[in-house]
């Protein structure tokens, strides 16, 4: 079975920083592809970040804030967010395993397997 344990979640005002983990079992960490997902109220869950083969792709509007970044050795993946705003209020969730995909164009894809953590809450205040 795979099983995902996501942390860190929490209430915090703009301009303040949080980092998120997600504790994998039941798959070979370090061969698989891992994402972070978020959903905010009344929106679709969008990808926020993904890492594999030592490559990271990231959100637009959270791209130089936010780092993704792996502890193979604890089997655990890490969302570092800093510079908050209260648009990244939202249900974080990671993803493992999923399909990554490098094209010719130069741009790359993560399409979520069904593996996924419980969530937790990201409240950023003004």
């Amino acid at each position: 079975q795979v099983q995902l344990v996501e942390s860190g979640g929490g209430l915090v005002q703009a301009g303040g920083s949080l980092r998120l983990s997600c504790a994998a079992s039941g798959i070979t960490f370090s061969d698989n592809a891992m994402g972070w997902y978020r959903q905010a109220p009344g929106k679709q869950r969008e990808l926020v970040a993904w890492s594999s083969g030592g490559l990271t792709n990231y959100l637009d509007s959270v791209k130089g804030r936010f780092t993704i970044s792996r502890d193979n050795a604890k089997n655990t993946v890490y969302l570092q967010m800093n510079s908050l705003t209260p648009d990244d209020t939202a249900a974080y969730y990671c993803n493992a395993g999923g399909s990554s995909a490098y094209y010719a164009s130069g741009t790359y894809s993560y399409t979520a397997s069904a593996y996924w953590g419980q969530g937790t809450q990201v409240t950023v205040s003004s």
